[in-house]
């Protein structure tokens, strides 16, 4: 029980120290602020970009993998030019080649896509993504329409001119009434709307619902047989997902009779691929972050101690008095942990504040998704007042060991 009252003792006299000082204790905050507000921003961009790379990078999904011609997951400009004179294009004699062979796939589909300008009546959008696609590729790439349907085989098999819109089309050119059967017109090409497509949102500020999607035999018609196309498909299952990669390499590979030590002349990407790159950047941002935070604690936690010191100094007859009324070493040693824990925790707790602050401007006036983790709310404040109770010992110990009648002796 004296123990508990001695902390909430030691707990007072730390808050009434801080009002009395309010410049000094802040100053002293500074670097423990930065610090935390640096570590809690980093977490909380690293927080937000896992949710968008789990929800909408990987729309291939958990099964999904794709072949293109050119696969840079590092800009390497080099390597790119490189790339464009060894890779030759992916084509549909091939894609038939692959299709009638791999045997651990459920589907395999065909993607083409180039920017366009949408016109209906004297609307128009541009910077329209418009994309050529197999009927199969409403599956494999999880297009779910909102109104209408997906493509079929029959209207690929007959070149016919229809399309799946993206909602921000039919949200521009046909509010609040339903698109099907209505016509819009790409590159001069009219096409009949079919359905139009759940919203997906945007990334980085740029809208994923932005497109128009024909039957890939259509696309070609107009656009010529050799313009550049990539396969995608999905394994039977997840299990069997680097077995069916590993088949479709192996069947390109013989389709274009590269050798056993000839490099692949094609790029392939999955959504593992994708978040392994993910993680390895994350873990090269928050590498940095530490290491930036640590200078900053470091540099919080010596001010902190210079600062206890010198309230130790302003202190001293102060410590005397309570020692000669029966104050135990113990009990000073309490009131100075207390208050250096307390000091660089309030300074944390202001960190996370300016952190949530900052989280919220950012992702309300630009594209980066950025969220709060609990975990770094909480990792922010007991780092920050472990940092203080560590540098306090010193101080701490220096005001408990101070020799009452010494101490006396000391001018006020």
């Amino acid at each position: 029980m004296d123990t508990h009252a001695s902390f909430w003792e030691a707990v007072v006299g730390a808050l009434q120290s801080l009002r009395s000082s309010k410049l000094r204790s802040f100053l002293t905050l500074l670097g423990i602020i930065l610090a935390t507000t640096t570590l809690i921003a980093v977490m909380s961009v690293i927080s937000g970009m896992d949710v968008y790379i789990a929800e909408s990078v990987s729309s291939m999904g958990a099964d999904g993998f794709r072949v293109t011609r050119i696969m840079m997951m590092q800009w390497d400009p080099k390597k790119y030019l490189e790339m464009t004179r060894r890779n030759p294009q992916l084509n549909r004699e091939e894609f038939d080649f692959l299709k009638s062979h791999a045997k651990l796939t459920r589907e395999l589909g065909v993607v083409a896509n180039r920017g366009v300008t949408v016109h209906v009546g004297k609307e128009m959008s541009e910077g329209v993504q418009l994309m050529g696609a197999s009927p199969n590729v409403g599956i494999i790439l999880n297009f779910e329409p909102d109104q209408g349907r997906f493509l079929t085989n029959i209207e690929d098999d007959r070149h016919m001119e229809v399309a799946f819109l993206g909602k921000d089309l039919a949200d521009k050119f046909f509010p609040g009434t339903n698109a099907i059967g209505k016509s819009v017109t790409a590159d001069g090409v009219p096409y009949q709307v079919i359905g139009v497509a759940k919203a997906k949102g945007s990334v980085f500020g740029q809208s994923q619902d932005n497109f128009l999607i024909v039957p890939e035999a259509t696309y070609f018609k107009t656009y010529g047989a050799r313009t550049g196309m990539d396969y995608t498909g999905i394994a039977i299952d997840h299990n069997h997902l680097m077995q069916a990669q590993d088949e479709v390499r192996s069947l390109i590979r013989a389709y274009r009779h590269l050798g056993p030590k000839d490099d692949d002349t094609f790029g392939m990407v999955t959504s593992d691929a994708l978040v392994d790159l993910w993680d390895h950047l994350t873990s090269a941002i928050a590498a940095t972050a530490v290491g930036v935070v640590s200078v900053f604690m470091v540099v919080g936690g010596v001010v902190i101690m210079n600062i206890m010191l010198a309230v130790v100094s302003e202190r001293t007859h102060e410590i005397g008095i309570r020692k000669s009324v029966g104050a135990r070493r113990q009990d000073i040693l309490n009131q100075f942990l207390v208050e250096s824990s307390m000091l660089s925790g309030i300074g944390g707790a202001i960190g996370v504040t300016l952190a949530w602050f900052v989280a919220v401007l950012v992702r309300s006036v630009t594209p980066v998704p950025m969220s709060v983790p609990v975990s770094a709310v909480i990792i922010g404040v007991t780092l920050s007042a472990a940092v203080g109770l560590f540098f306090g010992i010193y101080p701490a110990q220096r005001a408990s060991r101070l020799d009452p009648i010494e101490a006396l002796r000391v001018e006020k």
